[in-house]
């Protein structure tokens, strides 16, 4: 047992060096960060520097020893990883101006309260919904979803204009004096629409197996088996072999061939129940390179309008710290104004680590999981495990986390919850708000996730689940106690 200590502490030492030696090599990129963000910065590249290695060994021999494995210590991993060698006789490593539990705890929810408001209830996420006209100018409901639970109101950039905006920004602010509760304004930049066009018809109906035509829709005519897309020169931007997703993925295609300003597909799958391509319907390249600005010339002009009246910005389809950097640009010495990075594009994943520590330059940074656009980049298989490594990342480094697309979406839209969406519900008590869309049901949705989140969070401190009494031993206990037999 003593070598095999040894040996643990050796391994924990080395992991502790180089998450020294991944500070040092960052400590002028930590110096341009905002301050109030400097030292969750330093251990978010800790943690970086943990999960560039593989410790499931090392991790197995200290859930052995009865120790933490340091599985749920993703807000403070250096201190940690300094307890449990303190406890194993290694290295002193105390004086170190490290976050511990409670210092990071009280990071991530003073963070979380600068994005969101107040809240008395610590690990209940807070809402937002979506507001379209209909809700944004009604002035009774806007205080009934107040009072049901609403803590941010969403407006879309992509839709409507700015007069309708103020209006219903005004109407929101109304409602809120009225029954004193506090509400966000969250804009989102519409980003670049890539949507399917056509020139005199409005669908195209087709077959698994037969082949249709992909052009610029400056160039569409009425061209058979032809769809046109908003994408310039999108023969350019495209290979052979690459997938072509239409309509949330429920069509796939596949690149065969490019050829006078023809992209040439062979379609191998149609999950919908009508077997057609609609106009205006989303177009998804996973695994192409577009080349496209993620601010649009729309954006831009949206931006002093947003800067006036809204407290978050959301950056729709950011893919790359270059893609931050021309909206910080644009937003300077702007602290009331938050940024929340969309994250919706598989690009965006790999590039999270560099995104986030560009976001800490500012003051306010929140990154929300848009799981519609992302589950169809990604592969809806491997949404469950993208979502949960997005949500260690946020909190290693302190960012808050929204949690968005169809959260109750059955309930919202027909009135009764599917069994999956009430258990999906339930995992989105790890970020700290919880987006639902527009629907004839908003008020019933959101006093349904309330109680969810209200329960769940219970039990849940972000990933890390906590002991509160639990009825169902506190129950066995008590009867048993007074009767012999089970």
């Amino acid at each position: 047992m003593k070598v095999g200590l040894n040996s643990v502490i050796k391994k924990l030492e080395e992991i502790d060096q180089k998450m020294a030696s991944t500070e040092f090599q960052y400590q002028n990129l930590i110096k341009d960060l905002n301050p109030s963000n400097q030292k969750n910065a330093r251990n978010f590249l800790h943690y970086l520097a943990l999960r560039s290695m593989d410790i499931r060994e090392i991790q197995n021999q200290l859930h052995s020893l009865g120790l933490s494995s340091m599985a749920s210590a993703e807000s403070h991993i250096r201190r940690q990883l300094h307890a449990i060698l303190n406890i194993l006789g290694g290295s002193k490593m105390d004086g170190l101006p490290l976050y511990d539990a409670t210092s990071a705890q009280k990071s991530l929810h003073e963070k979380t309260v600068q994005l969101f408001c107040k809240n008395n209830e610590q690990h209940t996420p807070y809402i937002m919904v979506t507001c379209d006209t209909e809700i944004g100018l009604d002035h009774e409901k806007t205080k009934k979803l107040l009072l049901a639970g609403m803590n941010v109101a969403r407006i879309n950039c992509a839709h409507d204009n700015k007069k309708i905006w103020n209006n219903m920004i005004q109407n929101i602010k109304s409602a809120s004096s009225e029954t004193g509760i506090p509400c966000k304004i969250y804009m989102d930049l519409a980003g670049p629409k890539i949507r399917t066009v056509f020139k005199s018809k409005s669908k195209l109906k087709i077959e698994e197996g037969c082949r249709i035509r992909l052009v610029d829709e400056s160039r569409i005519k009425d061209q058979k088996d032809t769809v046109g897309c908003t994408v310039p020169d999108i023969h350019k931007r495209l290979k052979p072999g690459e997938p072509v997703l239409f309509d949330d993925g429920t069509i796939e295609t596949t690149v065969e061939k490019i050829s006078k300003g023809f992209v040439f597909l062979r379609v191998k799958r149609i999950s919908a129940k009508k077997k057609q391509i609609k106009a205006e319907k989303g177009i998804n390249f996973p695994n192409s390179k577009l080349n496209m600005p993620a601010l649009t010339e729309f954006d831009i002009k949206c931006l002093p309008f947003i800067k006036r009246h809204a407290d978050m910005v959301g950056y729709s389809f950011v893919q790359s710290a270059a893609d931050l950097m021309q909206l910080q640009q644009l937003l300077p010495h702007n602290e009331k104004l938050a940024i929340i990075l969309k994250i919706e594009t598989a690009e965006a994943v790999l590039n999270l680590p560099s995104l986030l520590l560009t976001g800490l330059k500012q003051q306010k940074l929140g990154v929300m999981i848009a799981r519609g656009d992302l589950a169809v980049e990604i592969g809806f298989e491997r949404m469950s495990e993208i979502q949960e490594e997005i949500l260690w990342l946020c909190e290693a480094a302190h960012v808050p986390v929204i949690w968005a697309t169809q959260v109750l979406d059955n309930l919202n839209k027909l009135g009764m919850a599917t069994r999956s969406e009430i258990t999906d519900a339930a995992h989105a008590v790890q970020a700290e708000c919880v987006m639902i869309n527009k629907g004839p049901h908003t008020i019933q949705t959101i006093e349904t996730l309330r109680n969810i989140l209200d329960r769940s969070g219970g039990h849940h401190a972000k990933k890390r689940h906590i002991f509160r009494l639990l009825n169902i031993a506190s129950n066995f206990l008590d009867l048993n106690f007074t009767n012999d037999a089970i």
